[in-house]
């Protein structure tokens, strides 16, 4: 490892480490049609390897040429056992710091090192973190329809399987709705200027509806989830958040964008529905006011987004002082891997809230052998070392990426103007 100008900066108790990083690389693939980024970490002990999940898809290639060119030279020579000190070296390594490319280059490198020192114990990451809390991790599951009554149908299914939290999303008749199938605008009415065009007060009606019908089909006996996804104006967040507090949901999610989260101030002070949030947010010092003023119930942290799992277990471990639970982000667009490292963080967390499922295609299992099992609503551990997942790269290789200049499409209203998405 070199300082700026060439100069040797390892760590004073480090200069002949009996085990040394050997080499660092980032992988691209998308067996199912997402592209994920891998990260595997070599060492000087024979088959001793670690992988790690960076996937920042709608920006793949550069947080790819972030842990080839600017931290693999860093890595070579350093002890892996060092995860604390290369987490922090790393994070500072640029003088600029965070945001999603950088840090999800860190989380591959970080998840590695962890995969690493389990595989050098014998035991998995979970017990590293203290051991496991719970049997297996209670999941949420996606129900979505047209209507009210496709939703209810959904999650009664749902229900037959063992799930006991749903996250529900609708269609908005005549508009593009996140997490929902289309539907048809209402006979006679006036097209919008913009196409498929956001209506948030359609929105707001929507969903206030959806939620009274599946608590008079359903009853109290399911725990029920919705995601505003930041897709309204903070008063309006504020106002569904009241509108849906007799519906007891588990969580209202993303009420509000990041820019916006003083609002929830408002929004706790005229009502009780939970809130979850911080799936955008890429630095754990974005939770601050929210764990000291009390105004979240969970934190939906995308765990590579933050850098990995060293700061993922930082922020359960100050959440739990709060009474805040842990809800991580599980999105498609998260590798096993990724999803390997949700769970160790689950079994481990005493404040553990929920986690989000993501149902591993097939291909997927056969390049990620060792994919976390989901069986009756929950996601189930293994006893194999390290993440417990395995990558099979020559495999990997025959899914190569198909549109790396991916970008998220945002909606717009019906006058044309860009809605957060």
């Amino acid at each position: 490892m070199t300082s700026v100008d060439g100069s040797p900066s390892m760590p004073p108790w480090a200069d002949s480490p009996a085990i040394r990083i050997t080499g660092v690389r980032a992988v691209l693939t998308a067996p199912a049609g997402t592209t994920l980024v891998v990260v595997r970490v070599d060492t000087s002990e024979p088959g001793l390897y670690g992988l790690g999940c960076a996937t920042f898809t709608q920006r793949a290639a550069a947080v790819a040429t972030a842990v080839n060119e600017y931290l693999a030279p860093q890595l070579i020579g350093r002890d892996p056992a060092d995860i604390t000190d290369i987490a922090g070296t790393l994070h500072v390594s640029s003088y600029w710091r965070s945001g999603p490319v950088l840090n999800n280059a860190l989380s591959g490198v970080d998840m590695a090192l962890w995969d690493i020192k389990g595989k050098q114990a014998g035991l998995p990451v979970w017990q590293l973190l203290g051991g496991r809390c719970r049997t297996a991790v209670p999941l949420y599951g996606h129900a979505s329809g047209r209507d009210a009554q496709e939703v209810a149908e959904e999650v009664r299914q749902m229900m037959t399987e063992g799930y006991r939290y749903v996250r529900c999303q609708v269609a908005v008749p005549g508009a593009g709705t996140y997490g929902a199938p289309s539907a048809a605008a209402p006979a006679g009415s006036r097209p919008p200027l913009t196409a498929n065009a956001w209506d948030p007060s359609a929105y707001r009606r929507t969903v206030v509806s959806l939620l009274a019908h599946l608590r008079t089909e359903l009853g109290e006996e399911i725990e029920l989830i919705h995601d505003v996804h930041e897709r309204v104006h903070p008063t309006d967040a504020v106002g569904l958040a009241k509108d849906l507090e007799p519906f007891h949901l588990f969580y209202l999610e993303d009420p509000v964008a990041p820019e916006d989260i003083d609002w929830l101030r408002r929004l706790r002070g005229q009502c009780s529905t939970p809130i979850a949030i911080g799936e955008l947010f890429t630095n754990p010092a974005e939770y601050r006011p929210l764990l000291a003023d009390g105004l979240c119930d969970f934190i939906r942290v995308h765990v590579s987004a933050i850098g990995g799992i060293t700061p993922a277990w930082r922020l359960a471990n100050a959440c739990e002082v709060y009474g805040i639970r842990t809800a991580w982000h599980g999105p498609g667009d998260v590798s096993p891997i990724g999803h390997a490292a949700n769970l160790a963080l689950d079994l481990a967390s005493p404040n553990f809230g929920i986690q989000e499922q993501h149902l591993f295609a097939p291909q997927l299992r056969e390049v990620f052998p060792g994919c976390p099992e989901i069986r009756d609503g929950h996601l189930w551990p293994s006893d194999r070392p390290g993440l417990g997942i395995d990558f099979d790269e020559d495999l990997a290789m025959r899914f190569p990426p198909q549109r790396l200049g991916h970008a998220w499409a945002p909606p717009r209203r019906a006058d044309g103007a860009l809605q957060r998405p």
